[in-house]
């Protein structure tokens, strides 16, 4: 028997290149959403200021997709690199890039084939194409025609020209319905630009709101070789709330890496039973409790649980944390290749553990103040006499903010509170039958200054239905109402006159 040896000779080396079957398998954790975010990524790595998501459509069908931007481009060099299965450019320390594969990993999850066409300030656009269907005996990729680059290039995008760009498209699209029946076809495009836009304005809600970018989608109809109305996308803030369910919060939490990092858990409590799409997102709002992981601004992880930290319960559903993470904190955090989940390593839950806040609480502190909130919400719901649903005149946030904070009338017509020329210098006037609140057009600059929109004077109409809503309950206006019309007819009638 002989005995075991502790180094492992070698008598030279031969080179093995991955067989070219391998594309087939990047991006299997895909959907379309996170695959066109991470495209988006790199887009917005190029500084572009604006992107834009186009679906084809051909004789009824969906036959290809489009993402555009007018970031600074690529040269051959660096559209060569980024066509390299695993080829990494040199990432700032603010980029979303990181693996050097999402591109082709996004692609790839949803088309057999990939073309990226692009334009520099110094030289003519470029293009190269990478199929996955038929015999590949090797990593060959297309060169595309100049002029063809240039053609797509010049297209119509309706994005603002900065004379670069980098076009991106995905033709043989696997996810796509393979009917040219219109209302199916409609269907899939409605709900698909839906889920997109949610997605996106959630994961880059940050950047958004900071007005570095501007993302939009559309579908062209190339037998007619007209787009289609344009959707923007709009940021979902999963920390968007009006005003907390604990004045205590928004909370900041603090500890210290072993290798002297400082990490913040930033506690937030949602206020009860919110409607607010920021709050309800996709799903049971209970999914969505827990942490939220950002790197450079970009959602990565949107709640899903607690990571150890708590075991996931319908009672903390008004709990999420936003962690920001880089770089620099090797082995506390890793992201997984499609940016959509962060995995916590093994000295995050001490981190947890030692967090403290200024105040001195903790995160036993938090999770207590979270179950609290959320029994508190359940009692005061259940004493709230439910109201009719805010209808014209009102803008999204207002109209959110109320259907959030308390219950409403199912299949009831909404209140309106519109603006119209009265005959008499009255502030108001109850319209039961019509279920609306008119407002003297008179006394409207004094409300809102020069501005007028039908969603104009949000604090003026809020206040007004908190007061008046109750008057519209009901097919008669008994003398208690009648006292109180003519009270604050009185009253605000002064007020306004007062202000001209």
């Amino acid at each position: 028997m002989s005995t075991w040896p502790e180094q492992v000779p070698t008598s030279g080396s031969i080179e093995l290149p991955p067989d070219p079957r391998a594309l087939d398998g990047l991006g299997r954790n895909h959907s379309l959403a996170t695959a066109l975010a991470d495209i988006v990524d790199n887009s917005i790595d190029a500084n572009a200021s604006h992107v834009l998501i186009r679906f084809i459509r051909r004789t009824g069908r969906l036959h290809g997709l489009y993402v555009v931007d007018n970031g600074h481009g690529m040269g051959t060099s660096a559209i060569d690199t980024a066509m390299t299965v695993g080829g990494r450019r040199v990432y700032g320390a603010n980029d979303l890039g990181r693996f050097g594969i999402g591109m082709k990993a996004a692609s790839f999850s949803q088309a057999r084939s990939l073309t990226v066409i692009s334009k520099t300030s110094a030289a003519m656009a470029v293009g190269r194409r990478w199929e996955l269907d038929g015999d590949r005996r090797g990593f060959h990729c297309d060169i595309v025609p100049t002029d063809f680059c240039a053609d797509e290039f010049d297209r119509g995008w309706g994005i603002p020209d900065a004379g670069t760009g980098t076009v991106i498209r995905w033709d043989n699209i696997t996810g796509f319905p393979l009917t040219d029946d219109p209302i199916r076809v409609e269907k899939f495009i409605s709900q698909t630009v839906s889920e997109t836009r949610n997605h996106l304005g959630l994961v880059f809600h940050r950047i958004l709101e900071a007005g570095r970018v501007h993302v939009s989608m559309d579908v062209e109809d190339v037998d007619i070789n007209v787009p289609g109305p344009r959707f923007d996308v709009e940021a979902l803030n999963p920390f968007g709330y009006l005003r907390s369910s604990n004045s205590a919060y928004p909370k900041e939490l603090v500890a210290v890496s072993s290798t002297g990092v400082k990490i913040s858990f930033v506690c937030h409590l949602w206020p009860g039973r919110s409607k607010l799409p920021q709050f309800t997102l996709s799903g049971d709002p209970a999914e969505r409790q827990g942490l939220y992981f950002y790197r450079n601004d970009r959602l990565l992880q949107a709640g899903g649980g607690w990571d150890g930290v708590h075991t996931p319960d319908k009672t903390l559903q008004l709990a999420r944390v936003a962690i920001d993470i880089n770089d620099d904190i090797v082995g506390l955090f890793r992201m997984n290749p499609e940016k959509s989940r962060v995995l916590v390593g093994p000295e995050f839950g001490a981190l947890v553990e030692q967090a403290r806040a200024e105040d001195a609480s903790d995160f036993t502190q938090y999770f207590t103040d979270a179950e609290q909130a959320y029994r508190e919400s359940r009692q005061r719901n259940r004493k709230r006499t439910p109201m009719f649903p805010p209808g014209k005149g009102f803008t999204p946030m207002l109209r959110g903010a109320i259907e959030g904070e308390v219950p409403i009338l199912e299949r009831e017509e909404p209140l309106n509170i519109k603006w119209r020329r009265f005959d008499d210098d009255s502030m108001f006037e109850v319209d039961k039958q019509a279920r609306t609140l008119w407002l003297n057009q008179a006394y409207r600059p004094n409300s809102v200054g020069e501005r007028r929109s039908v969603n104009d004077a949000p604090l003026l109409k809020a206040l007004l239905y908190l007061l008046m809503e109750n008057l519209f309950h009901g097919e008669r206006t008994g003398p208690g109402d009648k006292d109180n019309i003519q009270l604050w007819q009185e009253i605000l009638t002064a007020a306004a006159r007062s202000g001209q």
